[in-house]
C-alpha cells in the first residue's frame, strides 16, 4: 500500500467488507439507545426515575456479564452457527422487554425481562473486528506489514462507526420517545438489530471459521510448542505473530500462557481490561454532570448538543487516526492518549461555566478518544491469538458497562452530597488513575518513551 492511497478506500476494497461492515453498523444500534430508551420509557409511563435507573442499570450489567462468555462461543463454534441462535434469542428477549413496557406490566416482572434482555446480548463491535481480522489475515495479495497497517485503519474505522452510532442513537432515542410513542425508542433499535444481525451472519465468504485448539507436537527447540490451529494458513499466522511477541520466553512458559482457557489468561490482557474499566468511568460520570450542570443552569433542553460535540470530535479523531501509519509501542500510545484525555478533563473544570467554550474543547479532546479506543483493541489483537479474538475484545466491552456504571452511580452520590463541581472531579481522577495503573504495571513505559524504543515486549 503505497503512501499516497487512501487507506479506507484500501480497506472496501476487500471483498464483503462493504456488506458485513454496513451490517455491523446497523445491528449496534441497540448499544447507544437501549440504555437510554428504558429510562426514557419508564419515566414516561411509570413516572418513576429511581426505577428507570436501577432497570438501566441492571439490563447493563447483565450483558456485561453475558457479553465474554458468547464471545468464547463464537470463538469455538463460529460466528454464523452460533449467530444463528444468539441473534433470535437477543431479538425476542428484546420484544419482550419492549412489549412488558408497552402493556404496562408490573415493575417486578420487568427487572426479570431487565435480566434476560441482558443476558442474550453479545457484542457486534467484536465481530465485526475480529471479522476485519479474518479477512485481512487471510488475504495473500498483500505483505503482513499492509495487513496490520491495513488492520489498525479497520479498527480506528469501526470506532469512528461507534462513535457515529453514539451521535445518533440518544437524539435518536429522544425524539422517538418525544414525538412518536414512549416506547417507539426501543422498537427501532430491535428492527435494526434484527435486519443488520441476520444479515451480517448470512455472508458466507466473510465469516470467520470456528476455532479449533489442537496441540501441535514440534522439535524442543521450535519457538512454539503450542499454537490454536484452524487451518494452514491460521498455523502460520499464529506463529508468525507468537513467535514475535514471545520468542524471549521459556517453551514452558509459552506453553502455558497457549494453554489457558481464557482470553484474560494471556499476558497484557488483565492490564487493558483493568485499566480501561477504570477508565471508562469518566466518561459515564461526565456526562453526569453535564446533566446536572444544564439543568442547574436551566439549558437541560441542550445537553445532548453538548454531549455530542466531544462524539463528533472522536469521530473525527478515529478517521485521522486510521489514515495514518503509525510506529512504536502500542502502549506508549495508549499512555499518552490517556495523559491528554487527563489534561482535557482538568481543563474542562475550569471553563464548565462557559457551554461555547466547553464545546469547542470537547471537540479537541475528543480527537483522542476514538485512538484510545482503538489502541486498546489492537493491543488485544496483538496480545491474544485468533482462537481467543472475539473474547478478547468482547472484554473490552464488559469493562466499559461495569466502569460506566461505577462511573455514573459515583457521580450521582458526589453530586447529590458536595454538588455539581466535586462532581466534574471523578472523570479526570479516573483517567489519572489508568495512567498510574498503567505506568506501575508497565514499568518499561517511560524508558521507552525517553530512549526512543519502538515496542514493548509482552
Amino acid at each position: 500500500m503505497s503512501g499516497h492511497q487512501n487507506p479506507y478506500l484500501q480497506l472496501f476494497k476487500v471483498p464483503g467488507a462493504k456488506s458485513f461492515s454496513i451490517s455491523a453498523a446497523l445491528a449496534r444500534l441497540p448499544m447507544s439507545m437501549i440504555s437510554l430508551g428504558i429510562v426514557l420509557a419508564i419515566n414516561h409511563l411509570y413516572g418513576n426515575w429511581t426505577s428507570a435507573g436501577t432497570l438501566s442499570a441492571v439490563y447493563v450489567i447483565s450483558a456485561a456479564v453475558a457479553t465474554p462468555v458468547f464471545a468464547r462461543l463464537f470463538d469455538r463454534y463460529g460466528q454464523r452457527v452460533v449467530g444463528r441462535v444468539a441473534l433470535p434469542l437477543s431479538v425476542i428477549t428484546l420484544a419482550a422487554f419492549a412489549a412488558s413496557i408497552l402493556f404496562r406490566f408490573p415493575m417486578g416482572s420487568l427487572y426479570v425481562m431487565a435480566i434476560l434482555m441482558g443476558l442474550t446480548q453479545f457484542s457486534f463491535g467484536a465481530l465485526v473486528r475480529t471479522r476485519w481480522t479474518w479477512v485481512l489475515r487471510r488475504d495473500s495479495e498483500n505483505s503482513p506489514e499492509t495487513k496490520t497497517k491495513m488492520l489498525a485503519s479497520a479498527y480506528s474505522f469501526e470506532s469512528a462507526v461507534d462513535e457515529l452510532i453514539y451521535v445518533i442513537g440518544p437524539v435518536l432515542a429522544t425524539f422517538l420517545a418525544t414525538a412518536v410513542h414512549p416506547v417507539s425508542q426501543l422498537f427501532v433499535p430491535l428492527i435494526a438489530l434484527a435486519i443488520g444481525g441476520t444479515v451480517f451472519f448470512a455472508l458466507r465468504s466473510a465469516a470467520a471459521p470456528a476455532m479449533k485448539v489442537e496441540e501441535v507436537h514440534v522439535e524442543r527447540s521450535a519457538e512454539i510448542p503450542y499454537a490454536p490451529t484452524v487451518s494452514n494458513e491460521t498455523v502460520e499466522q499464529e506463529e508468525i505473530r507468537h513467535s514475535r511477541r514471545h520468542s524471549r520466553r521459556s517453551p514452558i512458559a509459552l506453553m502455558r500462557t497457549m494453554k489457558t482457557r481464557t482470553a484474560l489468561g494471556f499476558p497484557g490482557m488483565l492490564l487493558v481490561v483493568a485499566s480501561f474499566t477504570v477508565f471508562s468511568m469518566s466518561f459515564s460520570a461526565y456526562d453526569v454532570c453535564l446533566v446536572a450542570m444544564t439543568k442547574e443552569q436551566g439549558q437541560e433542553y441542550i445537553v445532548g448538543v453538548v454531549m455530542a460535540t466531544m462524539a463528533c470530535g472522536s469521530l473525527v479523531g478515529a478517521l485521522i487516526y486510521g489514515s495514518r501509519q503509525w510506529r512504536g509501542s502500542l502502549w506508549v500510545r495508549y499512555l499518552l492518549c490517556l495523559t491528554i484525555l487527563t489534561l482535557g478533563f482538568i481543563a474542562f473544570t475550569f471553563v464548565r461555566g462557559n457551554l461555547l467554550v466547553l464545546c469547542i474543547m470537547q471537540f479537541i479532546i475528543g480527537l483522542f478518544v476514538s485512538p484510545t479506543f482503538a489502541t486498546c483493541n489492537m493491543i488485544i489483537e496483538d496480545s491474544v491469538p485468533g482462537v481467543y479474538l472475539t473474547e478478547g475484545l468482547s472484554w473490552l466491552s464488559t469493562a466499559s458497562a461495569v466502569g460506566s456504571s461505577l462511573g455514573s452511580t459515583l457521580a450521582g452520590v458526589l453530586i447529590d452530597q458536595s454538588g455539581v463541581a466535586a462532581g466534574f472531579s471523578i472523570p479526570w481522577v479516573a483517567v489519572l488513575a489508568t495512567v498510574i495503573i498503567v505506568l506501575v504495571f508497565r514499568s518499561g513505559l517511560l524508558r521507552s518513551l525517553f530512549k526512543g524504543r519502538r515496542s514493548i515486549t509482552a
